[in-house]
């Protein structure tokens, strides 16, 4: 492996890479010295390096990959605390580094880095910006996936298309190489939401780019346990809307409004439940339908619209679901009274006034959280070079 860069403490030589490959990480402690050594037989004979980024593992995956930076020159750390998600990663894994190229690429081994070579060559000619390792075009393929997931990873990616300004094959895409100029246009336009990080740039890019595609075979996962769930899901439908009225309504209000509706329905068959059995008055059971979705509303919220924010731990939860709770209570006596005010001026119908009510409610309960509740606690990025990590 050529060297990038090579700090230590008998040397204060630098040699600027060409290329810096950006592997964001998280509990991959069995792979990262595969990937570390399949990038370096791929880039052997190009000044690269290689800039790992962890969001706080717990697997020992940032001991290994100082074992492999004493002994491997090019190799650096980025130590997340306090956050995760895998385009926040990759977006600081970028701005760590001056090289002119960037390549990225997972730590699971299941991207071709064979491929990368004949990525950079486009960058490298300046015939193209952005290079994508694809799986749909032709010599490409998805591996040992069911027809199930192909199907998922489809739709996904017909979805993708209405938001991408470049018909690219594979936006879902994770491997890519882009030009340092390419990343600038884009990067404070990022939104930062899920783990489609390419989909965000192509996006977010203030003009278009020229894009070129290289066909690879998803390979199968080695060591490790996939990051992909439920909630993946739900923050790529975020990245979707941001990026499609982001810049009229906040992808996270709208979450955070979707999830009330959902808690109006789940107070609904509380109320009506209780009703129905005579286990409760009306007085009662409203009070028990309203706690009641509160608590749903929270519990929610923590897990999908504040998923980078979420609150863990005993202490953290009863006191966040105990602030929710209280300016929720702000949020419902403002919900009354400026429906009540505005009905009780004959410009305002029921529907209208009510429907006021409750925007005024919403758009309270959001801000007063955001800022009570889920507030943006202090976090901490550690940028280690070489050896001594």
């Amino acid at each position: 492996m050529n060297v990038g860069v090579r700090d230590s403490q008998n040397s204060k030589s630098h040699f600027a890479p060409l290329v810096s490959v950006i592997i964001p990480t998280f509990n991959e402690v069995a792979n990262v010295s595969k990937i570390a050594a399949a990038i370096g037989i791929a880039l052997r004979g190009r000044d690269h390096e290689i800039v790992f980024v962890d969001d706080d593992s717990s697997d020992g995956t940032r001991a290994e990959i100082a074992r492999l930076a004493a002994a491997i020159p090019g190799i650096r750390l980025v130590h997340r605390i306090g956050r995760r998600g895998l385009s926040t990663a990759v977006t600081e894994g970028m701005l760590s580094t001056t090289a002119p190229f960037m390549v990225v690429i997972d730590a699971d081994l299941q991207h071709d880095e064979s491929i990368i070579p004949e990525m950079l060559s486009f960058l490298e000619t300046n015939t193209a910006d952005l290079v994508v390792g694809s799986r749909y075009i032709e010599g490409g393929g998805l591996g040992s996936w069911d027809k199930r997931r192909a199907q998922i990873s489809a739709f996904a990616t017909w979805l993708a298309k209405t938001v991408a300004k470049s018909d690219l094959s594979d936006p879902m895409s994770g491997f890519f190489a882009i030009t340092r100029s390419a990343f600038d246009n884009s990067v404070r336009d990022l939104s930062g939401q899920g783990y489609k990080i390419l989909l965000d740039i192509c996006a977010s890019s203030k003009s278009p780019l020229r894009i070129r595609e290289v066909a690879y075979h998803f390979r199968t996962r080695q060591a490790g346990e996939s990051k992909l769930d439920a909630l993946v899901t739900w923050e790529y439908l975020m990245l979707l809307v941001d990026k499609l009225v982001g810049h009229i309504v906040p992808a996270r209000f709208i979450s955070f409004s979707v999830i009330g509706g959902l808690g109006v329905f789940v107070h609904m068959v509380m109320l009506s439940g209780l009703l129905a059995t005579g286990l409760a008055d009306f007085v009662v059971a409203q009070g028990v339908a309203t706690f009641t979705a509160m608590v749903f509303n929270f519990f929610v919220n923590n897990t999908l619209t504040y998923r980078d924010r979420r609150l863990r731990g005993v202490k953290e939860v009863v006191l966040g679901l105990f602030s929710f709770m209280l300016v929720c209570s702000v949020g419902a006596f403002a919900n009354v009274g400026i429906a009540n005010y505005l009905f009780a001026n004959d410009h305002y119908r029921w529907w209208s006034a009510g429907l006021a009510g409750i925007l005024l409610g919403a758009v309270w309960n959001y801000a007063a959280t955001s800022v009570f509740t889920w507030r943006v606690r202090r976090r901490r990025s550690v940028i280690t070079n070489v050896s001594g990590v």
